[in-house]
């Protein structure tokens, strides 16, 4: 079977442990492509909602996809494990989160300079 016509079934574990967007992929898919797909499906309700696809990162057997990579890859495989269908973890960092702490970056940095005047 040639690689682009090869899919995998896939299923998104939120940080809630809901499951999101069970399906069959082509392993030509891209993770940006994947993204786009759960932010506009994400669950109605939840506390915690991706604005844009920035604001996420797709984690597989312990590490984060690129977003520019297809799924083959990224060592996506169908039948990799057991039943067949592969869970890939999804984590949300909003962007009030990474203004924060870019701004206990900033405020260290200003506790770090000093201003001396030698006379």
């Amino acid at each position: 079977m040639a690689e682009g016509n090869e899919h995998v079934e896939l299923k998104f574990r939120i940080y809630d442990g809901t499951d999101i967007s069970h399906g069959s992929y082509a392993s030509s898919t891209t993770v940006t492509a994947l993204m786009q797909k759960l932010v506009s499906e994400w669950p109605q309700g939840k506390s915690v909602v991706p604005k844009t696809m920035n604001d996420m990162k797709l984690i597989h057997s312990g590490k984060v996809l690129e977003n520019n990579k297809t799924l083959s890859e990224c060592g996506v495989r169908d039948g990799a494990f057991a039943g067949g269908v592969i869970t890939m973890h999804v984590v949300i960092q909003p962007a009030l989160a990474k203004n924060k702490s870019a701004k206990k970056q900033d405020e260290t940095g200003k506790l770090n300079t000093c201003g001396c005047t030698i006379l």
